[in-house]
């Protein structure tokens, strides 16, 4: 059975993507998991040290669950459109590192 209520392109889940994650708490957790993400990949890489590798996993998700969960209280999209998701997340990263998006959830320009 096909479900017509998927969304279908990259910037409308974007959209929905932001709007799951207005709680300030939230999205400094996300932040902070996804820095750890690549503060861990760059330590694995130049280390030499492949155990190293799962902690990026346990860090970007675990941090970004912590979020919705116990602040945001939704269900992470990660469930239903995984690669949207953490293609999102670093995108989120990115907009909030560079202040195009505020940490504390108001409606962002996306």
């Amino acid at each position: 059975m096909k479900d017509d209520n998927r969304i279908r392109s990259f910037d409308a889940f974007y959209g929905y993507y932001l709007s799951e994650h207005q709680n300030r708490t939230c999205r400094v957790l996300h932040f902070t998991g996804t820095l750890l993400v690549f503060v861990f990949s760059f330590l694995a890489l130049y280390l030499s040290e492949t155990y190293l590798w799962w902690f990026v996993p346990v860090m970007g998700y675990g941090f970004a669950w912590v979020g919705h969960f116990f602040y945001e209280k939704n269900k992470p999209a990660t469930f239903k459109y995984p690669l949207w998701s953490l293609a999102s997340d670093f995108r989120m990263f990115f907009e909030l590192l560079i202040g195009k998006i505020s940490f504390d959830g108001q409606r962002d320009k996306a």
